[in-house]
């Protein structure tokens, strides 16, 4: 029986041409392969016999696509939502601590409606999707597998256990641990406890000297700080990106401001994105931080601890103090990597001159929250290229 494929090519139009390539004809058929598997110009939509449907049809436009076809058509990532349909899914479902940072410039997404999307980047031939699909639970797998059909050279980066799980279970992929998030329970929290001496001394030097710490301000002196606060830092001509957003965003709505001043002069800020679940607000993640050097004092202990208190009397119930990269624990899981995680612990161990693991990670555990695992996934037991392709796209070398 002779079968026939039907190629829709995605970047050139919006309606079928068909292309049939029979079964008498290999050669054709194994070039359209290749333009589906390696330049991503077609999208195979179904497959059927020519009893099926009449050619002149779909070449006058006028044939009716299948059932399944249409199913197919959905999942494609074809379709992109305008900037308000993204909203829309963030805010119902953007519960992931780096949601908010899926809306950085130079990200790509996999749209698929009445479902959500997958935000990604593009790198040496890799899609690497970052944080979780933002969709309902349920949806998670039929995305995933829609993303994975529509590109096959693909890894996830930084997402939670259960679509480490899920990763793991359904498309037998490794799941290996990349970092932790801290998450701070608001509605019991104080300053009391041992480990928290360090906030409760920077917070007293800062009323000592007379630090007055404001939200909302139209300070554009921040920008000249965080250019003085890039000069200390590691990594000092350019900003972390993709693992974290840049600083300067086009959209930053419900973003909360913390701006501290000694004697009028800005020592230090904080910006609070929000997270989202079912259309509210419920965390925030501090995701930019800048500091005076004329000023050491801890002054983002200070910060931080007016906003918490700030948040707290909303009525939020968590802060979410965001990812910890590299920060492992020592229980390995069955579908982790051991070579891949003996790295990673190589890295954090000696790799601190590059990035601040060690001061990032002590930093957040003052403030004695709770730790949840975040990973990657990957086909592979050593994604050699895939990980550094990550810390390449986040600007780390």
């Amino acid at each position: 029986m002779c079968h026939i494929y039907n190629y829709i090519p995605i970047k050139k139009r919006n309606f079928a041409i068909g292309l049939h390539v029979t079964a008498y004809s290999p050669i054709i058929r194994a070039v359209c392969q290749f333009f589906y598997h390696k330049k991503e110009h077609f999208m195979p939509m179904f497959y059927f016999s020519p009893k099926s449907m009449n050619p002149s049809d779909v070449l006058q436009g006028t044939y009716r696509l299948p059932t399944r076809a249409k199913r197919a058509v959905s999942g494609s990532g074809s379709v992109q939502f305008s900037f308000e349909e993204r909203i829309k899914y963030l805010r119902a479902y953007g519960s992931h601590c780096m949601s908010y940072s899926l809306l950085q410039p130079g990200m790509e997404y996999f749209d698929v409606p009445e479902k959500g999307f997958i935000a990604y980047r593009s790198k040496w031939g890799a899609k690497l999707a970052l944080a979780d699909p933002v969709c309902a639970e349920k949806d998670r797998e039929a995305l995933i597998e829609s993303f994975m059909t529509r590109f096959r050279n693909v890894g996830f980066v930084q997402v939670t256990e259960p679509v480490a799980e899920l990763m793991n279970q359904r498309f037998g992929y490794y799941a290996t641990q990349f970092g932790i998030e801290t998450v701070v329970d608001l509605e019991n929290w104080t300053m009391s406890g041992k480990k928290k001496q360090v906030l409760r001394t920077a917070v007293n030097q800062s009323r000592k000297k007379g630090v007055v710490i404001r939200e909302g301000c139209d300070d554009t002196g921040y920008r000249e700080l965080s250019d003085q606060w890039m000069g200390t830092r590691k990594i000092k001509n350019r900003e972390i990106g993709f693992l974290i957003r840049p600083m300067e965003m086009p959209y930053q709505a419900e973003t909360r401001k913390f701006f501290a001043y000694l004697n009028g002069e800005l020592v230090g800020f904080i910006f609070f994105d929000p997270v989202y679940k079912d259309g509210r607000i419920i965390s925030y993640v501090p995701n930019i931080s800048r500091f005076s050097r004329s000023f050491r004092q801890g002054i983002f202990y200070s910060i931080m601890t007016h906003a918490m208190e700030k948040f707290k009397a909303e009525g939020v119930k968590e802060l979410n103090l965001g990812l910890s990269i590299l920060i492992l624990d020592g229980e390995d899981k069955p579908y982790e990597s051991a070579v891949l995680k003996k790295i990673e612990r190589l890295i954090y161990r000696y790799g601190n001159f590059i990035y601040s693991f060690k001061g990032i990670d002590f930093t957040k555990s003052r403030f004695q929250g709770r730790s949840n695992r975040f990973f990657c996934a990957h086909k592979s037991f050593l994604p050699a290229i895939k990980l550094i392709s990550i810390f390449k796209l986040a600007n780390v070398f």
